[in-house]
């Protein structure tokens, strides 16, 4: 059954971990680039997100060099990207900063793209989901790699009802590109 957090439209929240970096010499974290690996799989996250059709209204994405790779090369593959905005307390950011960033959300958006980091992004997906679809919570408690997506749902007035324990994980998947 679904958890409830008082009424109102079906909100997803969609939770994206950036594609795999590199870790050139000299390089600060923040400004660490896209691996080979996570320039293939970055675009295959796009296409996951589209044909599964949980496209966002907006994102929010983290400032990290990595993480806008992310969201340029998946949101490529759509026709019109939504808005983005790149946040800078998404960078390295805890649940505590995670959970404020979504509760700020306008009500008019009913699905939430968010492109960080773990382990906040795993925390954040733990704490919110009362209950997952299959084994996908248990899947999530072992890992939440690169690439990965986490696709909660709950029915909500505002993003700021949104509370630990009452959304539904209903979906978690890690695309893939090819070699």
């Amino acid at each position: 059954m679904m958890p409830r957090a008082g009424g109102g439209p079906l909100r997803r929240l969609v939770v994206l971990r950036h594609a795999k970096s590199a870790w050139p010499e000299g390089v600060a974290d923040h400004d660490r680039p896209l691996a080979p690996r996570g320039r293939r799989d970055a675009p295959a996250a796009g296409r996951a997100l589209a044909e599964a059709d949980w496209l966002p209204d907006l994102a929010l994405c983290s400032t990290a060099l990595r993480a806008r790779q992310t969201w340029e090369l998946a949101s490529a593959q759509w026709g019109t990207p939504p808005p983005v905005r790149h946040e800078p307390r998404l960078y390295a950011a805890g649940l505590p900063a995670l959970l404020a960033a979504v509760r700020e959300t306008a009500p008019e958006v009913e699905t939430l793209l968010l492109i960080g980091h773990n382990p906040g992004l795993e925390e954040l997906v733990l704490e919110l989901a009362g209950d997952g679809l299959d084994d996908t919570l248990d899947r999530l408690r072992v890992k939440f790699p690169t690439s990965a997506i986490a696709v909660l749902a709950w029915h909500g007035v505002s993003w700021r009802a949104l509370a630990p324990g009452t959304a539904l994980l209903t979906a978690l998947t890690v695309p893939r590109g090819a070699k």
